[in-house]
């Protein structure tokens, strides 16, 4: 489980086939005495274990499924990325629960820049997942927890404050780029739910209500 709050954005140093997938090696900096054997990463949103640690890098395998599924399969050498330790038991939740599990990627579709924020507008690549985003409702966009501004369809907005556009790697992507999704948890489980309902004879689970909501 992550929050959604990246504490640095890494490099990624090599890039090699495996007969699984790909290995990739990035630099950690100040987060690679946490990277020991075994422990869970966000890289760029994707939850990846450390297959592999040196001096100030660790190595993850990605598997194919995850590389069609994600941006990781068009990482390059000397690319940023996005990483955020495991959350602790009893760390602070400052963003949202994020699981690391991408649902779909988006295509960066528009910039607007003004002198207090600056909007990115986002296309699902699924647009069936749209039905998961809501105005003011949270989502990770490659493993950045932001608040969605507004919805249309597949597309949605999120704007970035100064601290954001520092600290992560959104302030290096052109219009036409690629990003990981992750719609909020909560918001699966209500959705999920209340199409189980609806598939369900009346005569069996009743009306929805707010007191069964």
């Amino acid at each position: 489980m992550f929050t959604g709050i990246v504490e640095h954005t890494g490099t990624v140093l090599a890039v090699r086939a495996t007969p699984t997938g790909r290995r990739l090696r990035i630099d950690l900096g100040p987060l690679r005495p946490a990277a020991v054997h075994g422990a869970s990463i966000a890289v760029d949103g994707v939850c990846l274990t450390v297959a592999e640690a040196g001096s100030t890098w660790a190595e993850f395998d990605v598997i194919l499924e995850t590389l069609s599924r994600t941006t990781l399969g068009d990482l390059k050498v000397n690319d940023p990325v996005n990483l955020e330790r495991a959350l602790a038991a009893d760390g602070r939740l400052d963003g949202h629960f994020v699981q690391g599990h991408v649902d779909t990627t988006a295509t960066l579709a528009q910039v607007t820049r003004t002198p207090a924020e600056v909007r990115l507008g986002f296309r699902l690549d699924d647009p069936d997942l749209a039905v998961y985003v809501a105005p003011k409702g949270s989502i990770a966009v490659s493993g950045v927890s932001l608040t969605v501004v507004d919805v249309e369809d597949a597309a949605f907005s999120v704007a970035l404050i100064p601290t954001t556009l520092a600290k992560t790697t959104l302030n290096t992507r052109n219009v036409g780029d690629k990003v990981n999704i992750e719609t909020d948890m909560l918001a699966k489980i209500v959705v999920n739910y209340l199409r189980m309902v609806r598939r369900q004879d009346t005569t069996v689970c009743g009306h929805i209500t707010f007191d069964k909501l």
